[in-house]
């Protein structure tokens, strides 16, 4: 396998050894939310929690809402965030966390907005000279216009601008289906991100600390890696012994920490990629700031992948959050409003 063996060799033993160095701390996992993702979160924080539990720290496992935060009142050496979507992954929670001073795994408040936001991710991958599938962003008022013949060329994909694991995503190959979509995601989110869809291998890169872990490609029985695909089907296959080019795997693994860092992420996070078969050419879809925890998700895999177990995994995070640099401090503005993505290299 020498195309995932070149990947993997970004990593080393320091990754592991650096998650057995921590002496026993107070931790809160925080887990659950109010979104469409609560489920999924439940069951990432008790995973982490058990893991953390298994390493000697002393863990409380908090279920935490808009409604209801005073999980946060819990004196803690550390937080570790296991919320998808909305509250726990779009900065408002670490914004929380900031303002009471206490110190957190992942990504800060900008960052994370940044990624929940499809659209200022997209923007920002652009500037950095990342290819993403071209897109827009339509309102219902651009409806008829979107769909009529010459409007956007189909397949395409409609998806919500800011939502996760897939929630009200589709893959639409007519007009019909094309409108009912966009009536759909509009009328409960107000607008949509409509994208170019490429045919091509589903892949995934795990990054914990400054580390890319080997690329994962994802097959699933359905049209396209959706909710049920991530977390009820067992038949999807998440596949590390890749039959695509070592070449184009080295620079997916360079554009995921590009990508990672065009947003400014920190700690950990999940790059997720399609390669356009035909040319052999990726392009990032998101970056997913706070990735499942479960026993279908993917970063835990990849860790796994190279000899990083879950436990090991949860600890090297938590490690990560006690050695980073005070939270707070300036981060970039936001990227100019500009949805003119440039061709990918090499058009």
């Amino acid at each position: 396998m020498p195309a995932a063996s070149s990947v993997a060799a970004l990593i080393d033993d320091e990754l592991i050894a650096a998650s057995k160095k921590l002496t026993a701390l107070d931790i809160t996992v925080l887990h659950g939310g109010a979104g469409p993702e609560r489920e999924v979160s439940l069951v990432s924080g008790r995973a982490v929690a058990d893991a953390l539990r298994r390493r000697g720290h002393h863990v409380s496992l908090r279920d935490i809402t808009p409604a209801n935060i005073s999980a946060l009142d819990i004196p803690a050496d550390c937080v570790f965030i296991a919320l998808h979507g909305t509250f726990g992954e779009d900065g408002t929670l670490q914004r929380l966390l900031e303002a009471r001073g206490v110190r957190y795994c992942g990504s800060g408040p900008s960052a994370s907005e940044l990624a929940m936001n499809k659209v200022a991710a997209k923007r920002r991958f652009v500037e950095a000279h990342v290819p993403t599938p071209r897109f827009d962003v339509v309102k219902a008022h651009r409806i008829e216009h979107v769909t009529a013949a010459g409007g956007w060329p189909l397949p395409a994909v409609v998806k919500p601008v800011a939502s996760g694991s897939s929630v009200d995503t589709f893959i639409v190959r007519d007009a019909a289906a094309f409108d009912r979509a966009l009536k759909r995601v509009i009328g409960t989110y107000g607008e949509a991100l409509v994208e170019d869809y490429i045919r091509g291998p589903e892949l995934t890169v795990g990054i914990v600390g400054r580390r890319v872990l080997p690329a994962c490609q994802i097959r699933t029985q359905r049209e396209f890696y959706d909710y049920h695909a991530k977390y009820v089907d067992d038949d999807t296959e998440y596949l590390f012994d890749l039959d695509l080019p070592a070449e184009l795997l080295e620079q997916i693994a360079e554009m995921s920490l590009q990508a990672f860092d065009a947003l400014g992420c920190r700690d950990f996070g999940r790059v997720d990629w399609m390669v356009d078969a035909a040319a052999m050419q990726p392009y990032v879809l998101e970056i997913n700031t706070i990735p499942g925890f479960t026993s279908h998700s993917l970063l835990p895999k990849a860790a796994a992948r190279v000899g990083l177990s879950f436990d090991d995994l949860c600890e090297r995070i938590v490690g990560l959050a006690q050695a980073s640099e005070p939270r707070g401090t300036p981060r970039r503005a936001d990227a100019r409003q500009d949805l003119r993505p440039r061709p990918p290299k090499g058009s």
